[in-house]
């Protein structure tokens, strides 16, 4: 028992410290999940699943968005920006040296060579910017493509999105899966719930990742849904590099 004034450990390390829930959001951390796949994957039953996941959400660490596939489904997403921000605040707490170092320039020899394609319906958005922020990201070290199930014209809003960051996407073409299904790949990303229910299977089995990202051309969302879809995607993809980065390690390890 705790004598009376000792510390208690911060609200975070409590909350993700449940056992469950660390296994929540370590399967979260690896892809995109909805409820069922959530529930298959740690064996538990759906509405022990749900009420964990509640608990994340509330603190911020996972959000849910409606499945664009099925209205009726939602995927759940980890933010991993947020717990690193968190790690790094309770290091702290806990002891000064334990702070997180901010992290320091990529190691482009650990990924040369990777290759990477992310996949959308219509491939005129976010799999084109995702593909541009990798490749800017590695400075070109990872292979990267972009495709679509149902490929439409490049967005205009797409390629002002990323000329904001630096990044031309003018000219660019909008490709069918088709064209890379015989292709090896190290990693392919669905950004998008439709194309997800039709992805093919790839040689060499590459890591499938899915990130449950709106379609910024629905709705009513204008140009801004492309800058926040750019915001979202250039978040994510330091960590797909990492993700990368420890892959190709513990391959050479092993």
């Amino acid at each position: 028992m705790l004598r009376p004034g000792s510390p208690s450990p911060p609200d975070f390390l409590r909350l993700v410290g449940h056992p469950l829930r660390w296994r929540l959001l370590v399967e979260l951390a690896r892809s995109d999940r909805r409820v069922r796949e959530l529930t298959a994957l740690v064996g538990v039953p759906q509405n022990l699943v749900s009420y964990h996941l509640g608990r994340l959400r509330a603190d911020g660490a996972v959000s849910m968005r409606r499945s664009s596939a099925d209205g009726r489904d939602s995927y759940y997403t980890v933010d991993l920006a947020h717990c690193t921000t968190q790690l790094a605040a309770n290091g702290h707490a806990l002891h000064p040296a334990l702070a997180l170092a901010p992290p320091g320039e990529p190691d482009r020899a650990a990924y040369a060579g990777r290759r990477v394609l992310f996949l959308c319906t219509g491939n005129s958005a976010r799999s084109q910017m995702a593909e541009a922020l990798l490749s800017a990201s590695s400075g070109g070290a990872v292979h990267t493509a972009s495709a679509g199930s149902a490929p439409k014209p490049l967005h205009p809003h797409a390629v002002r999105a990323m000329r904001e960051r630096g990044i031309d996407l003018a000219g660019r073409r909008s490709k069918h899966l088709s064209e890379f299904a015989d292709e090896r790949w190290d990693f392919v990303v669905s950004l998008c719930d439709r194309v997800r229910e039709v992805c093919p299977e790839f040689p060499d089995h590459p890591r499938v990742v899915h990130w449950s990202i709106a379609d910024p051309a629905r709705g009513e969302g204008g140009y801004p849904a492309f800058q926040r879809t750019a915001t979202e995607l250039a978040t994510r993809i330091p960590f797909l590099l990492e993700l990368i980065e420890h892959t190709q390690a513990t391959e050479e390890a092993n």
